[in-house]
Parts: C-alpha cells; sequence; structure tokens
C-alpha cells in the first residue's frame, strides 16, 4: 500500500479516519467523528488559505477556491439564519435556539466544511478510494459473524454507547447493531455501520462507485464485492435502484460523446418503438412491484410528504416552522418533516431553505455532467451525486453527512482539479 501511503498531515488524518470506521462504530463513536473531523479539516483549510506561503510546503493550497464551494459555504451558512428566522417566527425559546445551532454544526455545516477541506487542503483522490476499500475489507471479514447472528440466537443489539450525553437525532446513532427485524415481516435485515438499512445500501452504492476508481485490481475487486454485499443484506428497494443507475448513468454519458453511441441509441430507440406499448406496461408493472415489496413503508412516507406540503403552503411559506413536528398515528408517530430531504426543508425552512440547497447540487451536478463528457475524471463526482439525490428521496441528508464525508471531500476535489 506504499503507492498510497498518506504524503501530508491532512492525507494522514483522513485516511486514518476512514479505515477505522469499524473501530469507531464498535464504541459507538462515528456520529462523534464525522462532526469533528468537519470542522477539523475545515479550520485547517481555512489557515492554509489565510496564512498562504507561511504554511508548511506540504499543506499549501496552490489554487483558489472554486466558485461552486463558496456556493455550498453560502448555502450552508444561509440555513443556520434561516433556522433562526423559522424559530423565532414560532416562537422557540433560547434553549430551542441553541440546540438547533449545534445541530446544525453537525448537520448542514458539514456540507460546505467537507468541499472546503477537499478543494483547499491537498488530498488526492486515491487516499479515499483506498480507504473506501479498506472499509469494504471490513465488512467482508465481519460479514459470516453478522450473518449467522440472527440463525444461533445471538441479540440484536449489543450495547448503546455512553457517548449518546452528547446528543443526537436518536439512540440508533450511538448503538451497536449485529441485525435487525423487519417490523413488517419479521425477517433480519443487515444496517452495518449505518444507523438504519435503507442509509446502509446507499453507502453500499457509494463504496462500489469509489472501488470501481481502484487502480489496484485485488482492492477494487474487495470494494466492489462488500458494496454489493451492504446493498442486498440491508434489502432496501432504492439501494438496488443506485447499483443499477449510479455506476451506470456517467459512463453511459460518458459514451454518449462517441459517435458510434448515437448511432447505437437510434437504433435501439427504433426497435424500442416497435414494441413500446409492451415497454410501458412492463414499467407499469415493475413500478407497482416496487411500492408493494414495502407497502406500509410507502404508504407513510406519502403521507409525510402531503402532510409536509400542506403545512408548508398553508403556514410557513418563506423560513418554514424552524425544525420537524410531532407526527401521529396515521404516519406511525413519525415526525413531520422526515423521510425527505426537500420536503423535509420546504416544511422545516421553507423555500428559502430548499433553494441554499438545491443551487449549489445542481451547480455541482452541471460540473460533474460537463466533466464527464469531457473525460473520466467526472464519472465518480457524477455517480456521487446521483447517490445524494436518491438519498434525499427516502431521508433527511443533513443528519447524514456524519457518514458521507469522503464523498463530499471528494467533491471538493473535483472542483479543483477543475480550477486547476
Amino acid at each position: 500500500m506504499s503507492d498510497i501511503a498518506p504524503q501530508n498531515p491532512a492525507e494522514n488524518i483522513v485516511y486514518k479516519a476512514l479505515i477505522w470506521t469499524w473501530p469507531f462504530y464498535a464504541v459507538g463513536a462515528l456520529y462523534i467523528v464525522g462532526p469533528v473531523l468537519g470542522w477539523m479539516l475545515g479550520g485547517l483549510a481555512a489557515l492554509v488559505v489565510y496564512f498562504g506561503a507561511a504554511v508548511r510546503e506540504d499543506l499549501r493550497c496552490h489554487t483558489p477556491i472554486p466558485a461552486v464551494v463558496w456556493a455550498w459555504i453560502i448555502g450552508m451558512a444561509a440555513m443556520l439564519i434561516i433556522l433562526w428566522v423559522g424559530l423565532i417566527n414560532f416562537d422557540f425559546g433560547t434553549k430551542t435556539i441553541i440546540r438547533s445551532t449545534i445541530g446544525w454544526a453537525k448537520g448542514w455545516a458539514l456540507m460546505a466544511l467537507f468541499p472546503l477541506a477537499g478543494a483547499v487542503l491537498p488530498i488526492r483522490r486515491a487516499i479515499l478510494i483506498r480507504g473506501q476499500c479498506v472499509v469494504g475489507l471490513w465488512v467482508l471479514v465481519l460479514a459470516p459473524l453478522m450473518l449467522v447472528a440472527p440463525y444461533i440466537g445471538l441479540p440484536e443489539k449489543i450495547f448503546t454507547s455512553p457517548l449518546k450525553v452528547v446528543g443526537g437525532p436518536g439512540p440508533e446513532y450511538f448503538t451497536v447493531f449485529l441485525y435487525t427485524l423487519d417490523p413488517a415481516s419479521g425477517t433480519p435485515r443487515w444496517q452495518f455501520y449505518a444507523p438504519w438499512s435503507p442509509f446502509a445500501a446507499l453507502l453500499g452504492v457509494l463504496m462500489v462507485l469509489f472501488a470501481l476508481e481502484e487502480k489496484c485490481t485485488r482492492w477494487k475487486a474487495i470494494g466492489v464485492t462488500a458494496g454489493v454485499f451492504l446493498i442486498l443484506a440491508s434489502k432496501s428497494r432504492m439501494g438496488l435502484v443506485g447499483l443499477i443507475v449510479c455506476p451506470a448513468i456517467p459512463r453511459l454519458l460518458r459514451l454518449s460523446a462517441q459517435s458510434w453511441a448515437w448511432q447505437g441509441l437510434a437504433g435501439c430507440l427504433v426497435v424500442a418503438s416497435m414494441v413500446a406499448d409492451g415497454l410501458i406496461t412492463s414499467a407499469q408493472s415493475s413500478v407497482r412491484a416496487f411500492k408493494s415489496a414495502r407497502a406500509d413503508s410507502s404508504r407513510v412516507r406519502a403521507t409525510l410528504q402531503r402532510i409536509a406540503t400542506e403545512r408548508w403552503e398553508n403556514e410557513a411559506v418563506w423560513f418554514g416552522h424552524g425544525r420537524v413536528a410531532p407526527g401521529s398515528h396515521i404516519v406511525e408517530y413519525m415526525p413531520i418533516g422526515s423521510h425527505h430531504t426537500w420536503y423535509g426543508l420546504l416544511f422545516v425552512k421553507g423555500i428559502t431553505g430548499f433553494l441554499a440547497l438545491l443551487i449549489p447540487l445542481l451547480w455541482q451536478l452541471a460540473l460533474a455532467v460537463t466533466d464527464t463528457i469531457k473525460s473520466n475524471r467526472g464519472t465518480l463526482p457524477f455517480g456521487i451525486i446521483l447517490v445524494f439525490v436518491l438519498l434525499s428521496f427516502g431521508e433527511n441528508i443533513e443528519i447524514e453527512v456524519y457518514l458521507l464525508w469522503p464523498s463530499l471531500l471528494l467533491l471538493g476535489i473535483h472542483a479543483k482539479e477543475l480550477t486547476k
């Protein structure tokens, strides 16, 4: 592994934090490590920019901060101001404002700090790619124990870390699980080092995307195998979609720059037009099967989205409600504003918060798409953004940034590469 050995303190911090993912999880510390790492790297990046040539040579920044990173910084700073306005509008007290500000520092703020660190600090892609494959090796080593655990009588939950006293979205972020039982079917599902299974599946998709960029065949095989295993064992519908869509679309777009690909596409469209009715019927059947696979989950999510939209339109269009609201039995007591980033943003932060995320995300997507057409360099960033989009349709992305930080660093690195 000497070819990817860390070459400066920033790379050393990032690589060690990544390959120690499972030990951190074993003590329930992952939710703490992510924010601490983000503010540490963000602070280091700020110092490097401020002191310029006075910084040690192997940490110097040789490019200006990319415009898209400034968009992330402005957007996430706006999130804090919007948060305060929403809380004040609904008469929440000082205690709630302080707690929500801390929550912002552990969530939305990291979506600016990690791209900033990637764009400023001399961190190579290879460090993140190999680190993800090492995490995958941990997955494969621990897989036999986790797979047999529900069948040999081992408990679902090992323990909840006392580190939960620092506060977080819930105890599951500090709990070490071997597996969980699906409440609908009673069958086991595995969530690995994520707080729940669907998120673990999309972490598996990210692992596959990173591993596909690995130069060493052995490590590539380990990363891809582990990523696919995460997706299958989590039994997540969204993960299966991501496994097909996120690696394929960037590569198909890259092919679109070739004339022979356009000729092939034209031929496929001619054939498709001949069997259009059958394709449409098949697609409709697939959608129904997808939704019926977890019908209760789909119903609850749809109801949450409808309630969030109605209350946003009628009560808090511009700045939202400031925080999620308790849900009733009709949504199985899930909070209103949860389980969907975009509906959640409208409910909690209004149209201003919605745009504060949408603008930098679309900007980053445009850069990735353009670069993918020109070279292979944009393939991984494009795939990452597609995962983020999928994740945003089923989760609140801001509370999961503590595990998404390698991907956000990569987006910053890509922005720096484009600046060069």
